[in-house]
């Protein structure tokens, strides 16, 4: 495996080539058995690219709406399908690819970053400023808000934004 450094590429949806680059042959790439939810698609990605132009790791935004407490609803980015391929995977991707991809999201207007992960990646997401959301989080579905069972984690992408208070809804459609 060459140790050169990677390029940062920005793209809309994933190609099926892409998926494949990135997953590999994994049924299930993110780990997620049985999920019954309904997830809205990344069509906005950051990623990393090797010398010769094959997608090493990859983190999917989008524009997602979040209510707290009595507060009015506001806009955030939201940060989901953060993959790194097998092959390249303990060499700090992870890390890198989500640093890129909320440089882009300040970018784009909202003041806060909000994800969904399993238990075991808190603490990645915890070295990269988020803090988990105490539960229960209602997230929007075709019948009606549900509570989410999964980790959701949140944090500032503004200098001087202040993380709001009280119980969470998601307004749209997890990511």
């Amino acid at each position: 495996m060459d140790d050169r450094p990677l390029t940062v590429v920005q793209f809309g949806d994933l190609s099926r080539d892409q998926r494949s680059q990135l997953y590999g042959d994994d049924p299930d790439p993110f780990e997620m058995g049985d999920d019954r939810l309904h997830w809205q698609p990344k069509l906005r990605h950051v990623g990393l690219e090797d010398r010769e132009g094959r997608l090493v790791a990859c983190a999917g935004l989008v524009r997602t709406r979040v209510q707290a407490g009595d507060g009015p609803p506001q806009e955030a980015i939201g940060l989901g399908g953060v993959i790194v391929a097998v092959a390249y995977r303990g060499r700090g991707l992870a890390r890198q690819v989500v640093a890129e991809a909320l440089r882009l999201g300040a970018t784009l207007g909202p003041e806060l970053a909000m994800l969904f992960c399993l238990p075991s990646r808190v603490g990645l997401y915890e070295r990269l400023g988020f803090s988990a959301i105490e539960p229960p989080v209602l997230v929007h579905q075709p019948d009606g808000p549900v509570c989410v069972e999964l980790v959701v984690m949140w944090r500032t992408i503004r200098a001087g934004a202040g993380l709001p208070a009280g119980a969470v809804h998601l307004l749209t459609l997890p990511f």
